[in-house]
């Protein structure tokens, strides 16, 4: 192979086909270790969710409708089923592909959270969801990583025409999107979208004046939050004076009291059974329960390895999209993931968000999975090519 007055030869693998969607070059460019990381933490999901499935269904059932124990984990898996193979086929797409699955995601789904008000099912005071035959469904799941994706198509804009006002607009997206979640209200979903935001509008530029600004304004809007909205008092005053009703959160610990170390085993806990949420927002006391302190921070470890080798990956990346877009998606994901584990650990207020692969639903698995292929596409490197500046990126058209 010559290039001009230079010749070398670099070793390439025999693709099965020239176009960007073929099996051949998304499996010579996939981050292998990465997608390791998020099979092994699906398998955990599958063996929590078994261990939570009877507790969730002797806490639902009622007069109305009886639960059997695994109906649960048969739903887990067959989400699972679902979703690993949508999280396959969003990470074969190049990147011109998975920025335009963003931007349309980003429409139809700001108009589902539109329409929520209007058609939405509520519960626990919250009407965050639209039902669908067979399964709840969620349009603020679906939205974040559609959103992550399009405010970093906006912002790394920027870098091409530094006047084109794409921070303003990313910013006002971001305003009518806050502004839907807090109506359902949906305080902890409206915090993380406002910190992913932050964290990609610093990397492409963003002024520390302008921060310092924005962050005055998110701590004056909790004041206000405070002191008019009850929902938000009551957890905040239970998480700093321990009073008031905290039944959840003294049967999360006693969950993790009682594995300790080594856990009681699977199938002999029993504090799991006083868990209110066991398959969802409480999860990983129900690993703490009956897999123990151990198998927790195994779990915990696969979340900080997952953040790490994507911001390992990112180190050297030269394009601004791709630099925004795989960083606010793994920004998304850990600190979502950091949220849930610290509420169970009593170490931040009650929030109502799912423990990423971990936590039983059907949106909240489905939205993840697209998430973590968009991330996989972003994060795709032909590692025997990589070297050579003379090789076009063709992965990234």
């Amino acid at each position: 192979m010559s290039f001009g007055a230079s010749s070398f030869w670099v070793p390439r693998p025999t693709l099965a086909s020239g176009d960007s969607f073929s099996f051949g070059r998304w499996f010579w460019t996939v981050d292998k270790l990465l997608l390791t990381f998020v099979f092994a933490l699906v398998g955990c999901g599958v063996l929590a969710v078994a261990a939570a499935s009877p507790a969730a269904a002797q806490r639902l059932s009622g007069a109305r409708f009886q639960y059997e124990d695994m109906y649960f984990l048969k739903r887990q898996i067959l989400w699972v089923l679902a979703g690993v193979p949508v999280m396959l086929g969003v990470s074969m797409l190049s990147v011109g592909w998975a920025r335009r699955l963003a931007l349309a995601g980003t429409i139809v789904f700001l108009a589902a959270l539109l329409a929520v008000p209007f058609i939405g099912s509520g519960a626990n005071g919250a009407v965050r969801w639209i039902q669908l035959p067979g399964f709840l469904f969620q349009p603020s799941e679906f939205f974040k990583p559609m959103f992550v994706v399009t405010t970093a198509w906006l912002l790394a804009l920027r870098f091409d025409d530094p006047g084109l006002p794409t921070m303003q607009a990313s910013f006002g997206l971001l305003v009518l999107v806050a502004a839907l979640l807090i109506k359902q209200p949906d305080f902890g979903q409206t915090a993380l979208i406002m910190v992913v935001w932050l964290v990609q509008a610093v990397l492409a530029g963003m002024s520390l004046w302008v921060l310092a600004a924005l962050a005055a304004a998110a701590t004056a809007g909790l004041g206000v939050a405070y002191l008019t909205v009850n929902h938000v008092s009551e957890r905040i005053d239970k998480f700093l004076t321990g009073g008031g009703d905290t039944y959840q959160i003294d049967k999360a610990l006693d969950c993790f009291r009682a594995g300790g170390i080594f856990g009681v085993g699977p199938g002999n806990g029993q504090a799991k059974f006083h868990l209110p949420e066991p398959q969802t927002d409480y999860i990983f006391s129900v690993i703490g329960e009956e897999f123990g302190m151990i198998a927790c921070l195994i779990v915990a470890g696969l979340y900080i390895a997952i953040v790490v080798r994507v911001l390992l990956t990112l180190l050297d990346e030269e394009d601004p999209f791709i630099l925004l877009a795989a960083g606010g998606l793994v920004t998304e994901f850990g600190l979502q993931a950091s949220i849930n584990m610290a509420v169970n650990l009593k170490l931040l207020p009650s929030k109502g968000m799912t423990l990423p692969f971990i936590s039983h639903g059907g949106s909240s698995f489905l939205a993840l999975s697209i998430g973590m292929g968009l991330l996989l596409a972003f994060t795709r490197r032909n590692r025997f090519l990589q070297a050579s500046p003379y090789v076009d990126r063709w992965w990234t058209r």
